[in-house]
Formats: structure tokens, C-alpha cells, sequence
């Protein structure tokens, strides 16, 4: 497995699982901007030993929001026109655990893979060394760029966007997210449910620094 860090220049591996890290670093702090490179595809080459940044320049008039996130307030179900971001369901599981969530944002990067082979959760885990999961705030910033279902740092074909993130109650679980058409198909599943992404599915992890 090939590395590459928003922050840091990374070296080649070989590893049990194939994951292709994308160029794509998302700023998840609100107030600032975000870029991501849309035009890569499966068959782009990995490209080794990269340094990449992260824009920290907050576009020109932007509003700074506020820094604590409750879940609640912003997870909700409304395809209207006026919709924040069109989210056309959510899961019982995602309700119950993690929408009563209240986070604090923080100023960090994303990288992104893409699984290769059938992969559960424990897998990609030690695959990909998470050492710091990703927060429902990170989840909804994405989901604002990608509001009705634009390209984007989110894929919106069928196959799920992957984030491993705390509940409520810091255990440790998947939120998957896919642009379903009239809107984004939000759930959530527990770690002990090993259950099996497919190829394609791409994964959204802090990583190691």
C-alpha cells in the first residue's frame, strides 16, 4: 500500500489489501475551503512519495460557523429544494448511535483509498493504520460541497463512501454514505458486524500524521 499524507511525504508498502490513495485532501474544519481533484479514475497509476497540501485560506467573506456540531440540527431526512444537503434517508442504526452526537471540528485532513478487493472493517483498520477516526462534522462538510449530488471528494455512484467514527457512547463504528439518486443514503453498522465492502468502495481516514 502506497501512502500519501496531506502533510507528510509517504513510502511505498506492500500489503495484504490494495487501496489506491487519491490526491484528494478535504479540509474538515467549517469556515475554510476545500478542493478535490475529480477527474481520477481506478485505473490511474499510483503515484508514490507525493506531498500534498491543504488549503487553510478561508474564501473572502465566508462566515467562520460555529465550532460545536450537533449531529441532530443537521442530519435530517428533506429532499426540497431548500435542503442544506439532500439526504433522502437514514438509518435507524445512524439515528439511535450517532445523531445524538455533539463534536467539536477540527482542523485536519482527509485522505482517501479506494478498496480493490472485498474488504471488512477490521481489514481495512489494519490496513490503513487509523489511529484517528473520522467526525460526523467531517461527514456533513463533504456532503455540503456535494449538496445535490455533484462530483466531488464523494463518489456518487453505487458504490458507499466509508467513514469509521465514534458514537455517541466512543464505540467505534462504520457511517456509510451513497448518493441515491433523489438524495444521500445515510447509515451506520457496528465493527463486530465484519461486514464486507466491495471494490470500489472508498474509504475516508485521518491515518497516521
Amino acid at each position: 500500500m502506497e501512502v500519501i499524507s496531506c502533510r507528510l511525504s509517504a513510502t511505498s508498502t506492500t500489503r495484504r489489501l490494495v487501496l489506491i490513495p487519491y490526491l484528494v485532501p478535504v479540509l474538515v474544519i467549517f469556515g475554510f475551503s476545500a478542493t478535490a481533484e475529480e477527474s481520477r479514475t481506478d485505473s490511474d497509476p499510483v503515484v508514490p512519495n507525493v506531498r500534498s497540501e491543504c488549503s487553510l485560506t478561508r474564501k473572502a467573506g465566508e462566515p467562520i460557523e460555529a465550532q460545536t456540531f450537533a449531529a441532530r440540527e443537521h442530519f435530517k431526512e428533506d429532499i426540497t429544494p431548500t435542503a442544506q444537503v439532500r439526504i433522502s434517508w437514514l438509518g435507524a442504526t445512524f439515528m439511535r448511535r450517532f445523531a445524538v452526537k455533539f463534536e467539536t471540528a477540527v482542523n485536519r485532513c482527509l485522505q482517501t483509498y479506494v478498496l480493490k478487493n472485498p474488504s471488512n472493517d477490521n481489514e481495512i483498520i489494519g490496513e490503513l493504520g487509523i489511529l484517528d477516526e473520522s467526525k460526523l462534522v467531517d461527514i456533513w462538510r463533504l456532503l455540503k460541497l456535494q449538496a445535490n449530488g455533484e462530483s466531488g471528494a464523494l463518489q456518487t455512484n453505487s458504490a458507499p463512501n466509508i467513514f469509521f467514527v465514534r458514537d455517541g457512547k466512543g464505540d467505534l463504528g462504520v457511517v456509510d454514505v451513497l448518493w441515491g439518486g433523489a438524495g444521500w443514503e445515510i447509515g451506520a453498522s457496528p465493527i463486530e458486524n465484519q461486514r464486507t465492502w466491495p471494490p470500489g468502495s472508498r474509504v475516508f481516514s485521518y491515518g497516521a500524521d
